[in-house]
């Protein structure tokens, strides 16, 4: 994890080249997720207009330049041409990263992953161009995760929970000074909104696991222990206004549920049980009914300022 992706704005790459997805992308009615490999079949005229890739499954999709990398130049950034013209290492520009996953929530076993997110804010010659920037980076072998600035906290103020959490998590490798400020003003993000996200996705998510359970007769057992954590995590937010990231004294519930120690009634029954207490923490929450935007979005203009030079 010591080198970022390169990007060179100005150079036009040739058919034939292999390139890799940055960037989720839809093509077909399905989705594309980012390290998707493939080769360009068409390209533009100049670097102001899209390229034609063709997928290693044969599926074409149309993407502007900061959308994907040369693949060769990720897997060596010492090769000559990731340093041609202006060349960009985001890496340079990470104002947080921190661990998330089951080693922040205290459900980690010597198996388990070491999962990375981070904040990076990129120079302001840089998102002011045509090309921009891209507003996520997922890097799936390194299992790391990084937002541009802005996505993150429009992310945070809509009570994503991945985002909330990046923001509370004890586990923090890294922080700038702009890092820290984005830190100091966290609880401007947490609002009652928590209660329409969490509720939402825990209720839609059940519904899936039932119907796997009817359909194929088995159920995600891990994904069913998250979403009983998140039940956890918004009950608790909703009552103290913080993120709590451990599950501490949940620990031994969660981990039998993932093991499959647990029958699908009795986890089905928690969670009515949790759902009752979610509502009535959301009846008595001191959380403001919506997040500080104001605060936020001065915090966001500053920190924009600080990269003009």
């Amino acid at each position: 994890m010591d080198e970022f992706v390169r990007f060179d704005k100005h150079r036009v790459l040739s058919v034939g080249t292999r390139v890799v997805t940055r960037v989720l992308l839809t093509a077909a009615g399905r989705s594309l997720p980012a390290g998707s490999v493939g080769a360009i079949v068409r390209a533009p005229v100049d670097h102001l207009h899209a390229y034609g890739i063709r997928l290693v499954d044969g599926t074409d999709v149309t993407v502007r330049r900061g959308q994907f990398a040369v693949l060769r130049e990720v897997q060596n950034l010492d090769h000559p041409d990731s340093r041609e013209g202006d060349a960009f290492l985001l890496r340079e520009h990470v104002i947080y990263r921190c661990v998330i996953g089951s080693r922040a929530y205290g459900l980690d076993d010597e198996a388990s992953d070491t999962d990375r997110r981070g904040v990076y804010l990129p120079p302001a010659e840089m998102q002011w161009s045509l090309f921009g920037v891209p507003t996520q980076i997922e890097l799936d072998a390194e299992q790391e995760c990084y937002w541009e600035l802005q996505r993150f906290l429009v992310l945070g103020l809509k009570a994503n929970p991945n985002v909330l959490e990046c923001l509370f998590t004890p586990m923090v490798e890294f922080v700038s000074p702009i890092g820290q400020e984005m830190l100091d003003l966290r609880d401007a993000l947490v609002s009652r909104l928590i209660y329409q996200t969490y509720n939402g996705y825990v209720i839609s998510q059940f519904k899936k696991l039932a119907q796997d359970l009817r359909n194929r007769g088995e159920v995600r057992w891990k994904h069913a222990m998250h979403l009983i954590r998140l039940l956890h995590g918004g009950i608790a937010a909703l009552r103290s206004g913080q993120i709590v990231v451990d599950v501490g004294a949940h620990r031994g519930e969660l981990l039998a549920i993932r093991r499959g120690e647990v029958s699908w009634d009795d986890v089905e029954a928690m969670r009515r049980g949790l759902h009752e207490k979610f509502e009535a923490a959301f009846r008595t929450t001191g959380l403001p009914e919506r997040p500080d935007y104001e605060r936020v979005d001065a915090f966001l203009i500053r920190a924009r300022r600080s990269m003009v030079s």
